[in-house]
C-alpha cells in the first residue's frame, strides 16, 4: 500500500485520543475509529505512520496494531481473549523443569522459580512445578485466580497481556512483565532460558535468530503500549 497522506496527528475526540491522516480520522481494518485511552499512546501511533516512507509497512507498526486489535477483535470476542490468555496458567513454560543437565536445572530454579513465588504472593494462585514434559494438573483454585487477574484487564490492556503470554509462552511471565516485576528484556531472557542454554552449548541458526528477534519485538512493543496507556 502507497502513503498517499502527508501527515499523521493525534487529536483529542470524543471517548479519548484519535489519529488524523491530513485530518481524517483514522480507521482499524474493521471500520472503527482508531480511539485509544491516552495522549501519548496517539501521539506514537501518529509517529509511526510519520515515519512510513513511500510504502506502508504494517510490520513496523506494532502500536497501531495492538490499539487496532483492542478495538477490533477484544472488544468483540472478550470472553475469547480473556480465556486464551488464561488458559497459558494450565501449562505455564515456568512449571516444566529439566531433569538434566544440572546446570539447566540449576538455572530454571534460579530464576523461574522467584516469578512463581512472586506470583503467588501477588495472585494468592500457587502452581504446581514439575520435572519432564508430561502435564502437571494445577488447582482449581489458582487457574480460577489466574483468570480473574486476567479478566481485570481492560480491552487495551488485556491485548497487550494477550500478545505478551503468547511472546512468553507465559502467563506468569507475562504478568511479571504488566506489573512492572520484569522489563521487556528479563521477559524475553526468562521466556527463552531453555533455547538460550541450547545454544550456548550448540551455537544458533539464522531462522532461530530470526524467531528469537521477532518475539523480542513483540514483548518490547506491548510493554511500550502498556507504558504509553499509563504515560499522562
Amino acid at each position: 500500500m502507497r502513503r498517499v497522506y502527508r501527515e499523521a496527528t493525534a487529536r483529542q475526540v470524543e471517548g479519548g485520543w484519535g489519529i488524523a491522516l491530513d485530518g481524517r480520522p483514522m480507521r482499524t481494518p474493521a471500520r472503527h475509529e482508531l480511539v485509544v485511552p491516552s495522549a501519548a499512546l496517539a501521539t506514537a501511533i501518529a509517529a509511526e505512520w510519520d515515519a512510513q516512507q513511500d510504502e506502508i509497512r504494517p510490520a513496523t507498526m506494532p502500536l497501531t496494531r495492538l490499539a487496532a486489535t483492542a478495538i477490533d477483535r477484544t472488544g468483540a470476542q472478550r470472553d475469547l481473549v480473556v480465556a486464551e490468555t488464561a488458559n497459558y496458567a494450565g501449562t505455564d513454560l515456568v512449571c516444566y523443569r529439566a531433569d538434566h543437565p544440572p546446570a539447566l536445572a540449576a538455572r530454571q530454579q534460579a530464576e523461574w522459580q522467584p516469578l512463581l513465588d512472586w506470583a503467588m504472593l501477588r495472585y494468592d494462585a500457587g502452581l504446581a512445578v514439575t520435572n519432564g514434559i508430561l502435564p502437571q494438573p494445577q488447582s482449581p483454585a489458582a487457574l480460577k485466580a489466574f483468570a480473574a487477574a486476567v479478566a481485570a484487564q481492560d480491552d487495551f490492556r488485556l491485548t497487550a497481556l494477550h500478545a505478551m503470554t503468547a511472546a512468553c509462552g507465559s502467563l506468569v511471565i507475562a504478568l511479571a512483565l504488566m506489573e512492572g516485576r520484569l522489563d521487556a528484556g528479563a521477559a524475553f531472557a526468562a521466556s527463552q532460558l531453555d533455547e538460550t542454554f541450547q545454544i550456548e552449548a550448540w551455537g544458533e541458526d539464522a531462522e532461530a535468530a530470526a524467531r528469537r528477534r521477532a518475539l523480542a519485538e513483540d514483548i518490547a512493543a506491548a510493554e511500550r503500549f502498556v507504558q504509553l496507556l499509563d504515560a499522562n
